[in-house]
């Protein structure tokens, strides 16, 4: 078929045969200005004009005769495999292809993700600037959220303050009340320089000299005893009692 075949004929959207120009009426919109033809071939507009005639009349008849003309042309359609020549030249992709394509993406099995340990600081990646997203809650339950730096967020992690939740986000554990309450109730209100009553709590390692609010860094102890040791290491302390 040469290319002033193509050009003079033309693929049916209903019953996918090609055809002349001239079976196709003109499209009448002022973009096309009179040079596009639509996409049903005159058999084929017949055909919908009697459904339609018919679906005012009797629905049940419709449906029967759609069914049939669905499988005239789709024992009339070419088979699967190589696209004809007509096609090809055309430049009309095969939909058989697309749908073989979206099988295969189905049964390909999914990347499975390692799983993290939420216990683990090493997992950590900074982003650009180097922070580490840190999510929790007041003692009110209002979410809240803030970038601290990687050194930061490990020390959190390690002291069992945070756990991990992705590479970049770690989530606090204790809210400012629930925190004081673990800590007391952990040291079963007793003070951990003198043994007596204690309802407050205290930083081994001062928050003066670097140390945080963690588990591993605060304990239980009584009103004297905190503000006696003020900002002095325990071994400072403990020697002077």
């Amino acid at each position: 078929m040469n290319d002033t075949d193509l050009l003079s004929t033309k693929q049916c959207a209903y019953c996918h045969k090609l055809k002349p120009l001239t079976e196709f009426r003109r499209r009448t919109g002022k973009r096309s200005k009179g040079q596009s033809r639509r996409g049903a071939c005159r058999e084929c507009r017949k055909q919908r004009e009697t459904l339609n005639i018919k679906l005012t009349a009797n629905p049940l008849l419709v449906k029967l005769d759609t069914i049939q003309t669905h499988q005239h042309t789709l024992l009339e359609r070419p088979k699967e495999g190589k696209p004809s020549s007509a096609a090809a030249s055309s430049g009309q992709s095969n939909p058989n292809r697309r749908v073989r394509g979206l099988e295969q993406r189905r049964k390909r099995p999914h990347a499975q993700g390692t799983k993290l340990n939420p216990e683990d600081p090493t997992q950590l990646i900074p982003s650009t600037k180097g922070m580490i997203l840190m999510r929790g809650h007041s003692d009110k339950g209002r979410r809240w959220h803030q970038e601290i730096d990687l050194e930061l967020a490990i020390t959190l992690v390690r002291e069992h303050a945070a756990i991990v939740v992705n590479r970049r986000t770690i989530r606090r554990l204790y809210s400012n009340k629930d925190f004081r309450a673990y800590i007391l109730a952990r040291d079963n209100y007793t003070c951990y320089f003198c043994g007596a009553y204690g309802d407050t709590i205290d930083h081994l390692l001062p928050r003066a000299k670097g140390g945080h609010t963690t588990p591993d860094n605060c304990v239980c102890a009584c009103t004297l005893c905190n503000q006696t040791k003020a900002d002095k290491s325990v071994e400072d302390f403990m020697g002077r009692i």
